[in-house]
């Protein structure tokens, strides 16, 4: 990096935050021969709320990165999803897929946000731990941000040295669900789209190497009985712990303890899972899922917004990783393409290629899941879609490849080809 004026300092690309979004474009853009650099407030390893599972569209997405996934260094493989409600116990094994592995992993948070970091720095990327982004750099002629402001911090946050300005001709704002870039720009969260939360732990519990994703169908607001819009899941994570958590989608989330959501539900678990308070590791944490683009424009003025910033999270299962990683990869895709351009309007017009690519990418799917939320949030269609859909396993193998966004373009199976039709019909808003 070539320093400009005192406290200045100059790159191609300002990456904002260290998640798998913004690991993942600094990557890919540093494997294109870019100046990246990437300012991450906090210090590896840290926590995050997740679930640690990745689905098979994650796994492809970590195989275009480049980065192995071996057993031996904690990446539990999985082989499907287990299904329980209306009485019913179903395994949907993930489907055959041209392009995408036929197999999820479990990684905790803590080690796989770790490892896309140190994948990114050993790719060429300049990672920057401990540093605040303060604000945008405007530039007050254009209009365009330039770049941002950030100083380094403590641990615990407070600051620990004085202001660097880091300019750049475009700016990508990783920085999650808050999205303060996003905000400072004027960019709130949209009211028209459903925003989840999810809540987890971890316990030590003997089903801590089971190779499926099970998620339980039927929860029940503890205060009213009634049947609630989302799913309970327990994800073994391979050593010796496993994820317990629920995620609810959409509805009005303010109005539920989640908290006590979890504890009586885990209350109703079989004794020998041992999800008890002397098995319990760490405190149950809670995050918000930001859903369905949820966040508009993905490009304005120099800035573009990649994963939870721009809400990115599927609102058919609350899944974020997968989503967050692909599109920090078409991003990277039209950075590089517009940094290559002649003059800065032809850049401007290159970056402004980048919210097509994820509408075209995802925008009908997530208007479906939109679709699905809204109906999902009456109780009786919860039950009834329970209680008559898992006795059918063709119906639910349907169901999965809809939610988990895993059916095959080039297939000629009926289920496959409904689920592209639909998500190619939806309109992609």
């Amino acid at each position: 990096m070539q320093p400009g004026a005192a406290g200045e300092r100059a790159a191609d690309v300002v990456v904002v935050g260290a998640g798998p979004a913004g690991s993942t474009v600094a990557r890919h853009l540093a494997a294109a021969g870019r100046r990246v650099v990437v300012l991450e407030k906090s210090a590896f390893p840290r926590e995050k709320v997740c679930g640690d599972a990745l689905t098979p569209r994650a796994v492809q997405e970590l195989r275009a990165l480049g980065l192995p996934t071996p057993r031996e260094e904690g990446w539990l493989p999985n082989r499907g999803l287990r299904l329980l409600g209306g009485g019913v116990r179903l395994q949907v094994p993930w489907p055959d897929l041209a392009d995408a592995p036929d197999h999820g992993v479990v990684h905790t948070r803590a080690r796989f946000d770790e490892a896309l970091a140190r994948h990114a720095q050993a790719g060429g990327a300049q990672l920057h731990e401990l540093t605040s982004v303060t604000g945008p750099v405007v530039d007050e002629r254009t209009g365009q941000v330039v770049g941002v402001r950030a100083r380094p911090v403590d641990e615990r946050g407070r600051k620990a040295g004085e202001e660097t300005v880091w300019r750049a001709p475009v700016v990508v704002a990783a920085d999650g669900v808050g999205g303060r870039l996003g905000l400072a720009l004027g960019l709130h969260r949209r009211e028209d789209r459903p925003l989840g939360v999810a809540v987890r732990t971890y316990f030590r519990s003997p089903r801590h190497d089971d190779d499926w994703l099970e998620s339980w169908l039927e929860l029940h607001d503890p205060a009213t009985g009634t049947l609630l819009p989302g799913y309970g899941w327990v994800f073994g994570v391979g050593d010796g712990t496993s994820n317990v958590g629920l995620g609810v989608l959409g509805g009005d989330v303010g109005t539920v303890d989640h908290r006590e959501l979890l504890r009586r539900w885990l209350a109703g678990m079989p004794a020998e899972h041992r999800f008890v308070e002397e098995e319990q590791v760490g405190p149950v944490r809670g995050a918000a899922l930001p859903m369905a683009f949820n966040r508009t424009p993905h490009y304005t003025r120099g800035l573009l917004l990649v994963g939870d910033a721009g809400g990115m999270v599927n609102p058919f299962n609350g899944e974020g990783i997968a989503y967050a990683m692909r599109s920090a990869r078409l991003a990277a895709e039209v950075v590089d393409r517009a940094l290559d351009a002649p003059d800065e309007r032809a850049r401007e017009r290159a970056l402004h290629g980048y919210p097509a690519a994820v509408r075209a990418d995802l925008g009908g799917y997530y208007t479906l899941g939109r679709v699905f939320v809204s109906l999902i949030g009456h109780p009786e269609v919860m039950r009834v879609a329970t209680r008559y859909g898992m006795p059918r396993p063709g119906l639910m193998k349907l169901v999965v490849k809809l939610l988990a966004n895993l059916a095959d373009p080039t297939s000629r199976d009926a289920s496959d080809r409904l689920v592209v039709a639909l998500s190619r019909l939806a309109p992609a808003s």
